[in-house]
């Protein structure tokens, strides 16, 4: 088997080779023509073998890379092709919420599955979009990054900063025996919450470690405001984790600023990740697509 990372997610890809037992590890050669267009090429002997490619989506070139990507390894001869998308972009959009609207989420998951032979991605933003896809597909979770990580500090709390993120917040509580709440949140804008705490907390929340958990943080306007409300209850310190780290603008920044650490899976390249879902996506690679 070989791995190819593509330009979005070369260190990850790198990390899943070594997981799968030092598989030989690619680069493309990527540049753009003086038209601006996207040119690729994949370097080794492909014929007969079965490839891995690794590339997140967050922006629009990240995706037409992977499309590109795909097109190469089938053109070079592999046997099958499994495509790991860690970080789905326009996942979110998996309605059509006004008339006329696309559901960007189906139509980015049938164009990227159609030179696949599966798709493994990480904590899509609805379980929905897994259901679009018309060819095996396997859905990975940063809760046991992120556990390996918390496993080595201290951890007296699990918040989830919306009743959203219940599931997620119970199965890091189920990991690591430790109780948890969820704030009730009321969204003003797409920067500003409102935050209230449950009616019942099963901790004394003075000088205790917690530590406010979400699959996406993308403006920190959630996370900064649940750090804000918990100093308030004089908290001994705060630590806000994720799976995919955007951190627009000045979000990093924002949350550094009332936390005492940010972790993220490297999912996405930033300034964050600390823990890697390597391990579990070399998991379903091994356990559910090879052989198909």
């Amino acid at each position: 088997m070989h791995v190819i990372g593509g330009p979005a997610s070369t260190a990850l890809a790198e990390r899943v080779s070594r997981e799968l037992g030092n598989a030989p590890f690619g680069i493309p050669f990527v540049k753009r023509f003086p038209d601006g267009e996207l040119y690729v090429r994949i370097g080794g002997r492909l014929e007969g073998e079965d490839v891995v490619l690794v590339q997140s989506t967050r922006t629009d070139e990240d995706l037409l890379q992977l499309l590109l990507l795909e097109d190469a390894v089938r053109e070079a001869g592999a046997r099958r092709l499994y495509v790991v998308v860690p970080y789905l972009g326009y996942a979110r959009q998996d309605r059509s919420f006004f008339p006329g609207e696309p559901v960007s989420a189906r139509s980015l998951v049938h164009h990227i599955e159609s030179d696949a032979d599966a798709v493994v991605t990480v904590d899509l933003h609805s379980t929905t979009t897994l259901a679009e896809f018309r060819k095996p597909a396997f859905e990975a979770t940063g809760i046991p990054a992120i556990a390996r990580l918390l496993r080595e500090r201290p951890v007296d709390l699990l918040v989830s900063p919306d009743k959203g993120g219940m599931e997620r917040v119970k199965r890091m509580s189920a990991i690591l025996d430790r109780p948890w709440i969820a704030f009730d949140k009321k969204r003003i804008d797409s920067e500003h919450v409102e935050l209230s705490f449950p009616s019942e907390i099963p901790i004394a929340l003075e000088g205790k470690h917690i530590v406010i958990l979400d699959d996406v943080i993308t403006t920190g306007g959630t996370i900064v405001e649940a750090a804000k409300q918990l100093h308030r209850r004089n908290v001994g310190a705060v630590v806000a984790a994720c799976t995919h780290g955007l951190f627009l603008k000045d979000a990093f920044e924002r949350i550094k600023a009332v936390t005492d650490e940010v972790y993220s899976t490297d999912t996405l390249m930033n300034p964050a990740e600390k823990a890697s879902v390597a391990p579990d996506i070399a998991q379903i690679l091994r356990r559910d697509c090879v052989p198909l």
